[in-house]
């Protein structure tokens, strides 16, 4: 890339006698940008990113000097372009998207062009951590049958990777089995600062930059590397070289004061921070931490705070490189690159440095003195309560559902399932398993536990899923390995799983007297999420808390009990234990971790991690450029996205189209595109039994992403979904205008599209939040929606609209679906033509009663910049890519 270097930026430095050319912040300063030294570490690294790669068209003199503008008001309005160093994506996200890229080399080769052309440009790092599921726990091979089941339900999916691998270039592929992608990210990938050889400036260097097809990415900006989460549309176009073009973003500063109280765990500070900054509506704005407070966080109690920036709302939750990132470095076998890293940040004013204080948009303080242990729940991360009313909240939630009803079956003779009980106590989760001081108070819990007799529940299913193998290492060096496995908390293996809705059937007995007895019980996980549904179908209410409380709650095997005043058990003794008992101090913890957590367990598993597993070699793939596509297969078909493509242009209004669903407050992309396993009664699961497959391989919606027909049959379809065009039945239904017949929700896409009409979605605050789940905005797409209007938007749900072609509009002044009085039966007509298509302009949209009254009212247009308008023009990211592609000179075109 031509660099126009407006500001003579280019500079060099040497380090143990190797030179290196950067683009030095400083000068640029001197050379006329004005006065930066006050910008947010964060917008710096923006900052060095614009001056390397400042091109006269994606980023331009003007693009620079908006980061000297943003000083100013500490507020800015210009649309800016950030090319990150790589890309990393996860299986679920991945595979549909590399089937996305072999659909698109296929378009290219029938309009006659080189498919070869269609690379990733960037680094890609495609990690295997979202399928494996606790189909087997409590037992000590529960690790090796659940790996063997992972491979035997994901073949074909597997394969696609492989495939994958050998057909593009710049593709590192993990193999299942090695731990969850941002606890890889943050132990093995990362380098603060990275380095590499240009053709025209040699080696350089600059910050390391990521972005990611997960929400939780920002963990890594705890190692000071700046990344976020996107959905897998905005994914492949920034591997494909496209820049992510963004508003200059407000940024937060939080500082931090005071140390944690003794007998707190760095969960319950992530937990009270997501409550407090969800209170300061931080959403879509970048949050950096400073203040004396950082001093008293190790680099993994950082990456703890930062992994729930999706939940506290924040796009990015960076912290300032110091020494503590030095030491982490060194502790995880990566000393090579400390020399690098403490140079460059500090030439380049990256250093943390608390004596100058910067400009942000507003300060927000947290004090860690003033947390108190606490549990978040029953249905929303950011309800944080403290630890001693956590029961008195899951009693008020039952008791708003319970009635008369028959008793529960017994679970067997020792004991019997009621409301409140805890059916799912998981150790899981990058947002904890990467933080050795809450995996060692787990161990050291479940040891003082097992030596006076204690045991779990037995209603209760237990598993721990690392998010690294290091932890099993230590936790096994230590001698707290088979205390946890005593409790039955066994390795059930190395990924997401139970927090991501990979916790696997429940007993059938329990099942069985959940299901006829309609109970409400719990599950208490280590994880960042707990939306309705997510961890279990049958599981209600859903806690998150640290990992030694996980234990701590499958030995009380209630929810609805005081855990810091009720019993655990008796001992050997026949007295009663309190929690109080067997919890861990600080020192026991730090003197674990001094003794056994060294460099070389990271080095080891970085090395066992290159070594190719059985499992894996045994996978046959294709070494071919294009992939061949199965018609018949159930889990890979053709992606159908570039079948037909329509062109979203200024003179095409959205006419005459029917609502489709009126949705309320937070509706997730859970709700939207299910990841749970999929049920015999459901649309999908018909149409899988259609095609002979039995219910017990149905699978989850995960698994079957690249299958368009199940997804499509599964979009909006989610049992916990309340359409409020139909109030009185919850799940996939809507009614059909203007025949007024009641039918799920596909049949009435089918018969819309019949009638050539097409659809919108109206919706609340929030809409979108949750997971970056591409299918959510995929499969809306195909349903056959052409706009979605909502009171608000997660970030990466209404970048996912627009990369599949879908218009978002926003209410203005406090109008909502209810002011305007709709109730799905008014035609919608979105009138593009009526004036120029713009990034926040308003849009006209008329709604037509049956009766003939129109309401028109203006929406704000949410194509927030130039380069999204690109993307809805062009009918959505893939076909804007395949057109540039096709007028790119470089272009070669197949020989005849």
């Amino acid at each position: 890339m031509t660099n126009n270097d407006s500001f003579k930026t280019k500079d060099q430095f040497t380090i143990k006698n190797k030179q290196y050319t950067f683009f030095n912040i400083g000068r640029a300063e001197k050379n006329g940008l004005g006065n930066v030294d006050e910008l947010p570490y964060c917008l710096r690294v923006l900052l060095e990113n614009a001056l390397r790669k400042e091109d006269g068209k994606n980023v331009k003199k003007d693009t620079i000097k908006a980061f000297a503008s943003w000083i100013k008001k500490a507020h800015g309005s210009e649309e800016i372009s950030f090319f990150p160093t790589r890309v990393m994506m996860h299986d679920v996200s991945g595979i549909p998207l590399l089937a996305d890229l072999a659909a698109m080399r296929e378009k290219m080769a029938q309009s006659r062009k080189n498919p070869e052309l269609l690379n990733p440009i960037r680094p890609v790092d495609f990690i295997m951590d979202h399928s494996v599921i606790v189909d087997f726990a409590g037992q000590k091979d529960a690790l090796s049958k659940n790996m063997a089941a992972e491979y035997v339900r994901n073949e074909e999916r597997y394969r696609v990777a492989k495939w994958a691998k050998n057909a593009f270039k710049n593709m590192h592929i993990t193999q299942p089995g090695q731990g969850i992608c941002h606890q890889i990210n943050l132990e093995t990938l990362a380098r603060v600062i990275w380095s590499e050889e240009d053709k025209d400036h040699g080696l350089t260097a600059f910050p390391d930059s990521l972005i990611a097809c997960d929400s939780h990415t920002p963990m890594i900006n705890a190692l000071s590397v700046l990344g976020w989460g996107v959905g897998g549309i905005e994914a492949l176009s920034a591997m494909l070289g496209e820049p992510i073009s963004l508003i200059m973003p407000d940024v937060i500063g939080v500082r931090v004061v005071g140390k944690p109280k003794e007998g707190t765990t760095t969960t319950d500070l992530v937990l009270a921070l997501t409550s407090m900054l969800r209170g300061q509506n931080v959403v879509q704005k970048f949050t950096e931490f400073f203040g004396p407070g950082l001093d008293a966080l190790s680099l993994p109690e950082r990456a703890t705070l930062a992994n729930m920036a999706p939940e506290y709302g924040a796009s990015i939750s960076f912290f300032p490189a110091d020494n503590e990132t030095l030491n982490y470095l060194k502790l995880t076998g990566r000393e090579d690159q400390i020399p690098l890293v403490e140079s460059y940040s500090k030439i380049q004013g990256l250093w943390r440095d608390d004596s100058f204080e910067r400009t942000y948009s507003d300060i927000l303080e947290f004090d860690l003195g003033n947390v108190e242990a606490s549990l978040a729940g029953p249905k929303l991360p950011q309800t944080q309560m403290p630890l001693s009313k956590a029961h008195l909240s899951a009693l008020e939630t039952i008791s708003q559902t319970i009635k008369s009803r028959p008793d529960a079956e017994p679970v067997d003779e020792a004991a019997t399932i009621t409301d409140g009980d805890i059916v799912i106590a998981a150790i899981t989760s990058c947002t904890n398993t990467s933080n050795p001081m809450v995996m060692v108070a787990a161990g050291l819990l479940a040891k003082k536990a097992r030596a006076k007799g204690l045991q779990s529940q037995p209603w209760v299913k237990t598993s721990l899923s690392p998010g690294s193998r290091v932890v099993v290492d230590y936790l096994n060096n230590a001698g707290l390995l088979e205390p946890l496995e005593e409790l039955g908390f066994h390795v059930t293996g190395y990924g997401c799983m139970t927090c991501c809705g990979g916790s696997g059937k429940l007993d059938e007995n329990i099942s069985r007297s959940i299901q006829k007895s309609h109970l409400n019980v719990a599950a208490v996980l280590s994880g960042n999420r707990n939306f309705e549904g997510r961890i279990h179908p049958d599981v209600k209410l859903a806690y998150l808390g640290s990992p030694p409380l996980v234990v701590a709650y499958s030995l009380l095997g209630s929810i609805t009990k005081d855990i810091t005043s009720k019993s655990l058990g008796n001992d050997l003794e026949g007295k009663p234990v309190f929690l109080r008992d067997i919890w861990p101090n600080s020192k026991e913890i730090q003197e674990i971790i001094f003794e056994y957590i060294k460099p070389e367990l990271f080095v080891r598993a970085r090395e066992f991690s290159n070594q190719a597993d059985p499992l894996w070699s045994q996978l046959s793939s294709i070494d071919t450029t294009a992939y061949s596509w199965d018609k018949e297969s159930t889990y890979i078909l053709k992606p159908p996205f570039l079948e037909k493509i329509e062109k979203n242009t200024s003179t095409n209004d959205i006419n005459n189209a029917a609502i489709l669903a009126i949705l309320g407050d937070n509706v997730t992309t859970d709700h939207i595109s299910p990841g749970s396993q999929i049920s015999l009664e459901s649309q999908a699961g018909k149409y899988l039994s259609s095609k002979g497959v039995k219910a017990q391989n149905f699978s989850s919606y995960l698994q079957r992403r690249v299958n368009h027909e199940v997804m499509i049959r599964g979009t909006f379809d989610n049992i916990h979904i309340q359409n409020e065009i139909t109030p009185a039945t919850k799940g996939g239904w809507t009614i059909h205008q203007p025949s007024r017949k009641l039918m799920t929700i596909f049949e009435a896409q089918n018969r819309y599209r019949s009638e050539k009409r097409p659809l919108v979605v109206i919706a609340g605050k929030e809409y979108g939040t949750g997971s970056s789940r591409d299918w959510a905005a995929k499969g809306p797409y195909l349903l056959g929606v052409k706009a979605i209007i909502a009171e608000s938007f997660e970030r990466i749900h209404r970048s996912n609209l627009v990369g599949m072609g879908i218009l978002p509009l926003e209410f203005q002044h406090g109008e909502n679906r209810k002011t305007l009085k709709l109730d799905g039966t008014e035609s919608v007509t979105i009138m593009i033509s009526s004036g120029e298509l713009r990034p926040k302009k308003k849009i006209n949209v008329d709604f037509t009663k049956p009766n003939g009254d129109v309401k028109s009212v203006k929406f704000l247009c949410r194509l927030d910049t130039i380069n999204e308008l690109s993307w809805f023009i062009s009918g959505g990211v893939m076909p804007y890519i395949l057109e540039k592609l096709s007028r790119d000179p470089i272009t070669e075109s197949i020989s005849n």
